[in-house]
């Protein structure tokens, strides 16, 4: 089984109300600054479900920067299921990658074919996979997701047609790619255990922050 596997279903509970907070959460968490621990078995079988899901990705050596930051087993993700380009591709855990992949296929594709009917998604366009920084980039205090490959942040998606969307505050945003936005956003927290959207705080205003990041008693911290 996955490693953390339980805490990232398929299906899940409603997306909790918005917290008044930027990346950070009240909640239990494990010890900071402690890398992700994956054994060799549980990242063979997450290869697996990538490339039977559809995916391009490249085995990475092990990363490590300093005391804090790393992957123990990162993958390189070039392409989402259907030949969806990552653009640029992404350095990230596999948990990660396999988590978006998933939320691709089963709420993206889905909501962009309802909203705008005869297009499809050409290219992901990705904002940040793994980084050595502190959480929104600030100076001191805790250490961001990116830094373990836990998180991808998402800009926008390119279409066939050549139409581009961007990730842009969409609360009040009454048309068909408003409500597209909308959608995908509160979906991503039946695959991720922590979502923040342009309505977060100022440093999430044109992406979405996804990661697996795994709490204690399946906490998810969406919006």
């Amino acid at each position: 089984m996955l490693s953390g596997a339980s805490t990232l279903p398929d299906t899940g509970p409603l997306p909790l109300p918005r917290p008044a907070e930027t990346e950070t959460v009240a909640e239990p968490e494990k010890p900071a600054d402690a890398l992700p621990q994956e054994s060799a078995e549980d990242f063979e079988a997450c290869r697996a479900a990538l490339a039977a899901i559809g995916a391009r990705f490249e085995t990475l050596p092990a990363l490590r920067e300093g005391e804090a930051c790393g992957i123990e087993h990162p993958v390189a993700l070039g392409a989402l299921p259907g030949g969806v380009t990552v653009e640029p591709p992404a350095t990230l855990r596999c948990e990660t990658a396999l988590q978006l992949a998933r939320w691709l296929e089963k709420t993206v594709k889905p909501a962009l074919a309802l909203a705008m009917p005869g297009e499809t998604i050409a290219g992901l366009q990705q904002a940040s996979g793994y980084v050595c920084r502190n959480r929104n980039h600030a100076e001191t205090g805790k250490i961001s997701e990116h830094a373990f490959g836990n998180a991808v942040d998402i800009a926008g998606f390119t279409l066939k047609s050549g139409k581009s969307i961007d990730i842009r505050p969409a609360e009040q945003d009454s048309t068909l790619e408003g409500a597209f936005q909308r959608a995908i956003t509160e979906a991503a927290c039946l695959h991720f255990t922590t979502v923040l959207d342009p309505g977060s705080d100022a440093a999430h205003e044109n992406h979405l922050h996804l990661d697996v990041k795994e709490r204690r008693g399946g906490y998810r911290y969406c919006w």
